[in-house]
């Protein structure tokens, strides 16, 4: 059986997201025990020309709902980015997850090309290509990045903290 772009993208999306919102609450319990306010966890960067926290949840949902919209063509919910607490960022998690769920699966049957532009440079893909040389690779930048930022503030995190339940009961059979 041939493996779908929708096999290929929602599920993983999906799972990154689940993923993304433990990593969050993880830093929740950690600035309560510490007492830190959450805006420092929250406004937290790598280095000071990265984005906050704040904006690489912002980026993964944006890179989530919108590789799905180009796939599918399924119009995605316009989101801003005034996530100012642990609370929004979450309802920015669960809203994207909503969406990419409302997505039929044989919306993402046809192959399309997909144009991105960035500042006077522009990249031309097929579905398959987008999918694969940019949407998973940037979807994954982000959550890796905010779990490296929750990582450098002394967040108690690990490797099963970012992977989350790996492998599938069937394949154990």
């Amino acid at each position: 059986m041939p493996f779908s772009r929708y096999q290929a993208s929602v599920p993983v999306l999906l799972h990154g997201l689940q993923q993304l919102s433990h990593l969050l609450d993880k830093a929740r319990a950690h600035a309560q025990a510490q007492g830190i306010a959450p805006e420092i966890l929250i406004d937290a960067r790598l280095a000071a020309d990265m984005l906050p926290l704040s904006a690489q949840v912002q980026r993964s949902c944006d890179t989530a709902k919108l590789s799905v919209q180009r796939l599918s063509d399924v119009p995605a919910p316009k989101m801003d980015d005034t996530e100012r607490s642990f609370d929004e960022l979450q309802a920015r998690i669960a809203a994207t997850a909503d969406y990419l769920r409302s997505v039929e699966p044989a919306s993402m049957d046809t192959d399309r090309r997909i144009t991105l532009r960035f500042g006077k440079q522009q990249a031309g893909f097929d579905s398959t290509g987008y999918l694969t040389q940019f949407a998973l690779p940037n979807f994954f930048f982000h959550v890796t990045t905010a779990y490296a930022i929750l990582r450098h503030q002394g967040v108690a995190l690990g490797k099963l903290d970012y992977l989350g339940a790996i492998g599938t009961p069937a394949a154990l059979e």
